[in-house]
């Protein structure tokens, strides 16, 4: 199994093979935590006039979404974990878009398959990579706006690597070490409470947590995510 690491969204056009997108913070981590709570499907989109088209033909869907980690004026929320607590997802539909994640993960176009990444969930991928055996993975870290490299999406291609060659790798210690992450002084930042509130950091460092992943439905129209359990 050969094992690329890439970067942004040139790195997703790039990427060959099973293809694991990874956002931590918040993308991928407030998708697991929808789906598991009841969502049924995520249309995840990279424009945000196609988001607003989505939700116009199914109005009933919920539209998720930010540009630099803030909600988008006229949308149903912004990118958060635990403020999904608002609403009673299951079966619902979600339209989300964020500045990295989805951007990546539209992006694409060559993969064999893709995953999206996030500590929350990363033995489930690992597993599933395992299970398939393929000859090439790509990780892609999306980092910070898709155009900086970040802490989080770092650590979370460490650990999915290290895994995936058969290494350990701890994790006792995650929090403590992306408490220092720039991207994560949202969350503690007071000002910042009504869109990234501190539950989010604890959300998306919780190793481990779910025993699904989350995978690109490239045959559908549009692309969604949905859930498999591992």
């Amino acid at each position: 199994m050969k094992i690329v690491v890439n970067d942004f969204v040139e790195g997703a056009k790039a990427a060959r093979g099973i293809t694991v997108v990874i956002d931590v913070f918040r993308a991928f981590s407030l998708a697991a935590y929808a789906f598991d709570a009841g969502v049924s499907t995520i249309y995840p989109v990279a424009d945000i006039d196609e988001a607003l088209r989505l939700k116009c033909e199914q109005p009933n869907r919920l539209l998720l979404g930010e540009r630099f980690a803030q909600p988008i004026e006229g949308f149903d929320g912004g990118n958060s974990p635990a403020q999904l607590a608002r609403w009673d997802l299951m079966d619902r539909e979600v339209i989300h878009t964020t500045h990295a994640g989805t951007q990546g993960l539209v992006s694409t176009i060559h993969a064999e398959a893709v995953l999206t990444g996030a500590l929350v969930n990363a033995s489930a991928i690992v597993r599933y990579i395992q299970q398939r055996n393929p000859a090439k993975v790509t990780l892609v870290r999306m980092g910070y706006a898709a155009s900086e490299r970040c802490v989080e999406d770092d650590l979370c291609a460490e650990l999915l690597l290290a895994r995936l060659q058969g290494q350990t790798y701890p994790t006792h210690d995650v929090p403590q070490r992306l408490r220092q992450a720039p991207a994560a002084a949202k969350f503690f930042d007071p000002n910042c409470q009504g869109y990234a509130p501190e539950a989010d950091f604890h959300l998306c460092t919780a190793v481990d947590r779910f025993n699904f992943v989350l995978q690109l439905d490239m045959d559908s129209r549009p692309w969604r995510l949905r859930r498999y359990d591992v």
